[in-house]
């Protein structure tokens, strides 16, 4: 893949994820925005990109505001003349079940997960019009947008929302040629630590410094950070060009296409249901096959795969 002339602005760029699809961009060709909250991290990560004979340029600024939004946008534009790729990659975690997120835990998730991308894409969007060459999108959920998980309302309501943008901005933005997709990555990262599924698997590797069993790479897609940013780089280059509209799963040897919503099964009663009918009828009809939810826990390594 040959980004070469292409410039790319990517949120959360200091570490883990998002420093993993900065370098991959900068290594085919693209000049990259490093944009992190963290001063120091977004220097770095910057500073090993130009080290490495590729073009970058740090801007530490917190995502979720319109101005935010602005300054990087306007970073791409002032030293490298255009924006052909966004990835909204920035987040942060809050962690409570229910009973006990406070307002403040979920409006900080809101604001940097969704509110973030939506500003960052809004201002890209404006800018890749304008110079009317096309564009992409490319907006990081996570699987826990697509089916919930324990103790994450905030987090998993915020990625769920950034796929169904990515639907309806990919509508709005056909004519303008920008693609806009969304990636479901599945990596180890101290995100990821959190989780209660993948947190021991993730801390044995570590200490012990094993690469992942062939079982968890494959059955479970989970992988470094590198298995997943040569997605990043595909959706950005000219062979996506159309791809749009869709949730691409990624972690380890796995690649997945997620499904959207749709009406699983669907019965008719004339004159409209009452409850009584609906209680009566559910288990033999819509309500059959119930679909599952949360994040599966990982197959242990005796009955996983070989």
């Amino acid at each position: 893949m040959d980004l070469s002339g292409k410039v790319a602005v990517v949120t959360g760029a200091g570490r883990g994820l998002g420093r993993a699809y900065a370098e991959a961009l900068a290594a085919a060709g693209a000049a990259v925005v490093v944009n992190d909250v963290n001063a120091e991290a977004a220097a770095q990560v910057a500073q090993a990109i130009t080290g490495d004979g590729g073009r970058a340029i740090d801007v530490a600024v917190p995502v979720g505001s319109a101005e935010a939004a602005d300054r990087l946008v306007a970073a791409a534009v002032e030293e490298f003349g255009r924006l052909d790729v966004l990835v909204t990659n920035a987040g942060i975690l809050r962690d409570r079940v229910l009973w006990k997120m406070s307002d403040d835990d979920f409006d900080a998730v809101i604001e940097v997960h969704l509110r973030g991308t939506f500003t960052c894409a809004r201002a890209a969007a404006v800018r890749m019009r304008e110079q009317g060459t096309g564009g992409r999108l490319i907006l990081v959920s996570s699987p826990a947008g697509q089916r919930g998980n324990f103790g994450q309302t905030n987090y998993a309501a915020a990625k769920a929302g950034i796929v169904a943008m990515a639907r309806t901005w990919a509508m709005e933005l056909a004519r303008a040629g920008v693609t806009v997709n969304a990636v479901v990555p599945v990596a180890a990262t101290e995100m990821t630590k959190t989780i209660p599924a993948f947190a021991p698997i993730i801390e044995e590797a570590e200490r012990t410094g094993r690469p992942f069993p062939g079982w968890l790479r494959r059955d479970e897609g989970m992988g470094t950070v590198e298995d997943v940013a040569s997605l990043i780089v595909f959706l950005a280059s000219d062979a996506s060009a159309d791809v749009t509209g869709q949730a691409i799963g990624i972690g380890g040897d796995r690649l997945a296409l997620w499904s959207h919503p749709a009406e699983k099964a669907v019965a008719f009663a004339d004159g409209g249901w009452t409850a009584e009918a609906i209680a009566a009828s559910w288990k033999s009809g819509v309500g059959a096959e119930p679909e599952t939810y949360g994040i599966p826990a990982p197959a242990a390594p005796e009955t996983a795969g070989a």
